[in-house]
């Protein structure tokens, strides 16, 4: 059972008894980054101040996360789908290159029905009608993507114990498990003659950003982040997946070391030795009797 405040389980009463009562309802999309960034978008005209949010009207376009009740413990998975213009932009990025980077990574959802007498009026109250994480993203278009949203109940599916042993390092480079500061293994520069979508010609490239990342500052792909698959030494990066947008020359970057999560390169690249979370001596399972 869903719960409501007294005063919006008043107002629903009235408008059952009245039907000529003024109702208005406006569902509002919260979307919670893995960074604490706050996204708030209305499927209305007019913006929508609730929960001490302001539910924008002019962003992107949100449809989908149905209520659903069911008995037992039942991961729900439903997609929802946004649509997004070029000027719909997260931290400087369009909202729609950004989600394909992985901005959404670890997001949470949620929606909530907001009920007012009208629309622009101060809300009566709310109900949440879903909440849960993005699952996975499924499809990122020109215009739309569609993306899988699981209830919070997919935590129970979650391997357990929590910490596994494994040869390589479990935790992400530069978070605050590892502790590296990622601007110390930074190198601005800028893009060469003859780069594509996929090739970076760099001067400065060095074999450490193997598995790095390279974020723009300037020109057409600025403040997209791409990840760099290999490395020509002096002379290129190459990309894993390709820009949206060939760079020009000259655009400005930041490169960033990658790291391979081994022993070795933990102590030799980044002495960082104590922090390194694998298990290299472990047997594999081959051996293990």
């Amino acid at each position: 059972m869903k719960t409501a405040s007294a005063a919006l389980i008043a107002f629903l009463n009235a408008a059952r008894a009245n039907p000529d009562a003024p109702i208005a309802f406006a569902d509002c999309f919260t979307f919670t980054l893995a960074t604490g960034t706050v996204l708030a978008y209305a499927n209305v005209d007019q913006p929508v101040v609730y929960n001490g949010l302001t539910f924008r009207a002019d962003g992107p376009l949100v449809q989908g996360l149905k209520y659903k009740a069911s008995v037992g413990l039942e991961v729900d998975k439903q997609q929802i789908v946004i649509a997004a213009r070029p000027t719909d932009l997260i931290a400087g990025a369009p909202f729609l290159e950004a989600l394909r980077d992985g901005a959404f990574d670890g997001a949470t959802v949620q929606r909530d029905r907001v009920f007012m007498t009208a629309l622009g009026t101060t809300p009566i109250g709310g109900v949440t009608l879903f909440h849960g994480r993005v699952s996975t993203v499924d499809q990122v278009g020109r215009t739309s993507a569609t993306i899988t949203v699981a209830s919070d109940l997919v935590v129970l599916d979650y391997d357990m114990p929590r910490n596994l042993y494994s040869p390589t390092c479990l935790h992400t480079l530069y978070d605050s498990g590892c502790g590296v500061p990622r601007g110390t293994y930074a190198a601005n520069g800028t893009v060469g003659a003859g780069s594509t979508a996929t090739l970076i010609a760099f001067s400065g490239a060095q074999a450490s950003h193997a598995q790095g990342s390279i974020v723009f500052a300037s020109g057409v792909n600025a403040n997209l982040r791409a990840t760099v698959k290999s490395v020509a030494v002096g002379a290129s990066l190459s990309l894993i997946y390709p820009l949206p947008s060939p760079p020009a020359a000259g655009d400005a970057f930041t490169v960033y070391a990658g790291c391979d999560h081994t022993q070795a390169t933990c102590s030799s690249r980044f002495a960082n030795l104590a922090a390194f979370r694998g298990f290299p001596f472990v047997p594999p399972p081959q051996i293990a009797y």
